[in-house]
């Protein structure tokens, strides 16, 4: 962050999209599995918007966009790491929704269902594996939680967060807006 601030200036727009998820029965999952997926999903938003917010509170402006997921919004079977941290960082968005407020500085979250994406591709797979489901079946079992019965596109959650980066969503603070076709209203 300091060597991208130096070169292209200060970050006016941060984007929290890392994620990583893995499933297992809750009493299954170790110490060490739940740790890592905190750390990716709810300390790297953490560690990263206490690197640019700084500078965005100088400037009285910026955006802070949490990529959290339907998960931490409603919860699923079998993640029970993943459903913490994105609850999390539904958490941390709020809560600096609020203590921000005035300060020219908005913290929103984009919450995509199942997204046709590397996370999705390994979840038929573990169905496959696991459960003993043709890959057509896993596909269409994650589909079926979408109202609209396909996977969200990953250009789908580009457009939200982009809409949410704009000049004109100021107003826009402290918001978890779902990008899943219904799944949860």
């Amino acid at each position: 962050m300091t060597e991208a601030s130096q070169s292209f200036g200060p970050v006016s727009i941060l984007v929290n999209n890392a994620g990583a998820a893995t499933s297992a029965p809750f009493m299954k999952t170790d110490i060490k599995r739940w740790q890592s997926l905190l750390d990716i999903n709810l300390t790297g938003p953490f560690l990263l918007t206490q690197a640019v917010l700084p500078a965005m509170l100088e400037a009285k402006s910026g955006r802070v966009i949490n990529v959290a997921s339907t998960a931490g919004m409603i919860g699923y079977s079998y993640v029970a790491p993943y459903v913490a941290s994105k609850h999390g960082v539904i958490g941390l968005t709020r809560a600096l929704a609020t203590e921000y407020a005035r300060s020219g500085v908005t913290f929103n979250s984009v919450c995509p269902g199942f997204t046709e994406t590397d996370i999705a591709a390994r979840t038929i797979d573990t169905m496959v594996t696991k459960a003993g489901r043709t890959e057509e079946e896993a596909y269409a079992e994650l589909a079926s939680l979408n109202p609209q019965g396909r996977l969200v596109q990953p250009d789908e959650v580009a457009q939200a967060v982009g809409w949410l980066a704009l000049p004109s969503s100021s107003s826009i603070n402290g918001q978890s807006i779902a990008v899943a076709g219904g799944e949860v209203m």
